[in-house]
């Protein structure tokens, strides 16, 4: 069943989904378990940075069927790990046709593990410096719906800002606010969603994390 404006769709078993997971399972199953779920492990919050970063100018399901050959090409995201990779590991990187050889963004990650560490060391967690970011609950008062959906936000903006100047690369605002939206910074899952009440559950029972 289709909903006003496409915004969402209702399948055979009667699972109410955002329109735009619709139709592959691996995406649907991305959108109903991980998508928007807060996450507080800083390899799984450095990994999202990073695959967001090599998202640009390509779409989010070509990254999440390669998600897997870039685990394993990338240590597991592990940032002290990939904190040592070296022009010879890019050089392999450029050759694995499992990932998306973009020499820019394979650096980028690599720095960007770098630049990782600095935060852990100055914040206690990447956790700590990322969640610093969260909005208040009075800027996330309009319904969320397709057309209302932003691509940027004023907090993504400014954690681009800091992140650029700490160093980092590939970490513009639609990024990160990309970012936002699959760590649970935000909810974004429209409403209607059958997810977004389990979302919106998580975020409320969620510990935020405190820097040191």
């Amino acid at each position: 069943m289709n909903h006003p404006k496409d915004e969402l769709h209702t399948d055979a078993h009667g699972v109410t989904r955002c329109w735009w997971c619709v139709g592959d399972p691996l995406y649907e199953a991305y959108h109903d378990t991980e998508w928007g779920f807060p996450a507080v492990d800083d390899n799984r919050l450095y990994e999202n940075i990073c695959l967001d970063g090599f998202q640009a100018g390509l779409s989010w399901l070509t990254i999440l069927r390669k998600r897997e050959r870039f685990r394993a090409a990338f240590a597991g995201f592990d940032i002290e790990r990939v904190a040592r990779f070296n022009k010879r590991t890019v050089d392999r990187l450029l050759r694995d046709a499992g990932i998306v050889r973009h020499r820019g963004k394979i650096e980028a990650t690599i720095n960007n593990a770098r630049r990782a560490i600095e935060l852990i060391e100055e914040f206690g967690s990447l956790a700590a410096y990322v969640w610093r970011y969260e909005p208040s609950p009075r800027a996330r008062t309009k319904a969320v719906t397709r057309a209302t959906m932003p691509a940027t936000s004023a907090e993504s903006v400014a954690m681009s800002k800091d992140l650029k100047r700490r160093g980092w690369s590939f970490v513009g605002p639609t990024t990160l606010y990309a970012f936002m939206q699959a760590i649970g910074l935000v909810d974004d899952h429209l409403i209607g969603c059958d997810v977004r009440p389990r979302v919106e559950s998580a975020r409320q029972a969620f510990i935020r994390p405190a820097s040191r």
